[in-house]
């Protein structure tokens, strides 16, 4: 059984939805990577986005734009991404990790080396938000092979045919995009997307969890309920942005997701 298979049976038994928080692999900074990924866990997350810092990242808006330049600057490229898992890994050895980017970094290792290399660092899945489901083939058989889940991408304007496509072929989550655009704006229309969540959980093989525009623990508890879970990302990013060391940017993370945490559990 995968972690992402215990993972939301454990919830489902709690009844429970997940709480998926996203951060930038390298910012605020490269040392305080891990630390906030620990903390995270400590807040409430039921498993982790990290983001591969990308230099065209264009499904993203201004906030983890920023902070991909920010920690590509840095030198945080995809070895210091799975370096960061493995430390993880250390004291973690439950919570799902998925990286979630773009196709770039993996086409230039090469599909089957970079599944390899994500499996043996500790990683569960990836998200590439430019992948196309219908052209994954070439990258779904080697990362089959190595055990690492693609997570897909479900929108507002997916066709109900595509839709059906997705959630047959769907593996550890299927992510719903809750409105058509970048990240981080603020058009958030919670009961439209629940209507569309509804459809989705109906026929999907794998929990369907609701991500941009989650910015509080008000939004987070809202789109909770329709959703299997949520994920907050622009938000924490620049809740973390400034952070003056490894310390400060894990007590932020801590104190940013604990509401949502509770939030949701209350709801």
């Amino acid at each position: 059984m995968s972690r992402f298979e215990k993972k939301f049976a454990q919830l489902r038994a709690e009844g429970r939805k997940a709480l998926i928080p996203f951060v930038t692999a390298g910012d605020p900074s490269l040392e305080a990577t891990v630390p906030v990924m620990h903390a995270l866990v400590e807040g409430g997350a039921d498993a982790i986005e990290l983001g591969v810092a990308f230099s065209d990242p264009m499904a993203d808006g201004p906030v983890i734009q920023r902070s991909s330049e920010r920690a590509l600057a840095r030198g945080a490229g995809t070895g210091y991404v799975f370096d960061c898992v493995r430390e993880f890994r250390k004291r973690d050895a439950a919570t799902p990790v998925v990286l979630m980017g773009y196709l770039n970094p993996v086409e230039i290792r090469g599909a089957a080396r970079f599944a390899e290399e994500a499996v043996a660092a500790g990683v569960d899945g990836v998200l590439l938000v430019d992948l196309p489901p219908e052209e994954a083939a070439d990258f779904q058989q080697p990362f089959n092979a190595a055990g690492l889940a693609l997570v897909m991408l479900a929108s507002p304007t997916t066709s109900d045919e595509r839709a059906a496509m997705l959630s047959a072929n769907a593996q550890g989550y299927l992510y719903y995009v809750s409105y058509a655009g970048v990240t981080g704006a603020d058009r958030l229309d919670t009961a439209q997307a629940g209507r569309r969540l509804h459809e989705l959980r109906r026929e999907a093989r794998v929990p369907v969890v609701a991500g941009f525009g989650i910015k509080d623990a008000a939004s987070a508890a809202a789109m909770a309920v329709d959703a299997d879970g949520v994920v907050v990302g622009s938000a924490l990013v620049s809740a973390l942005s400034d952070a003056t060391g490894a310390d400060d940017a894990a007590a932020r993370a801590k104190a940013f997701l604990a509401p949502l945490r509770q939030a949701i559990d209350a709801r």
